[in-house]
C-alpha cells in the first residue's frame, strides 16, 4: 500500500487506469451485445475522458472517505491487515461506481429526461462487475504491480 503522497498518486493512477479501462470494456460489450476484439481498442477512446475524471474523483474525494470509513470498520488490532484492503476497496466501489455511472450517463447515454432512470440502471449493471473486478482481478493485479515498482526503488518511501 502507498506510504507517501507520491506513492498514493502513482497507485491511484494505476488503479484508475485499470478499473476504468475494465469498466469501459464491459460497458461497450453490453452496448454492442457481446465481447469482441474491437472493444479493447474502442475503450481507449473513452479512457481519454473517463480516466482523468475518475482520477480526480478518487484521488481528491473518494479515497479519503473510503480510507476513513474503512478504519472505522476494521479493528487493526483484531483483524488481519488484508481486511483493511478489502474494506477500502469495497467502500471505494460503493462510491465510485455511482459517480462514474453518472458521468457515463451524462457523457455517453443520451438519457434526456430519463437521466435518473438511466443512471440508476447503469449503476445497477456496473456495480457487480466493478465490485468483483476490484476485489478479485484489477485490485490484486494493481497491488502486485505497485509492489514490484516499490520493491525496485521507483517512487520509494526513502
Amino acid at each position: 500500500m502507498p506510504k507517501t503522497k507520491l506513492q498514493e498518486f502513482i497507485f491511484t493512477i494505476l488503479m484508475v487506469l485499470a478499473m476504468v479501462y475494465t469498466m469501459i470494456c464491459y460497458n461497450i460489450a453490453l452496448n454492442i451485445g457481446g465481447m469482441g476484439n474491437k472493444v479493447f481498442l474502442a475503450a481507449f477512446h473513452e479512457l481519454v475522458f473517463m480516466g482523468p475524471i475518475a482520477f480526480v474523483l478518487d484521488f481528491f474525494i473518494v479515497a479519503h472517505i473510503a480510507t476513513k470509513k474503512a478504519f472505522a470498520i476494521v479493528d487493526m488490532e483484531k483483524n488481519h491487515p488484508f481486511m483493511l484492503v478489502l474494506a477500502i476497496s469495497s467502500i471505494s466501489v460503493a462510491f465510485m461506481c455511482p459517480l462514474m455511472s453518472l458521468v457515463a450517463t451524462i457523457l455517453f447515454k443520451n438519457a434526456g429526461s430519463q437521466i435518473v432512470a438511466v443512471w440508476l440502471q447503469t449503476t445497477a449493471f456496473n456495480f457487480p462487475m466493478a465490485f468483483f473486478a476490484q476485489i478479485f482481478f484489477v485490485g490484486p493485479f494493481v497491488r502486485f504491480i505497485f509492489s514490484k515498482i516499490i520493491k525496485v526503488g521507483v517512487f520509494s518511501a526513502e
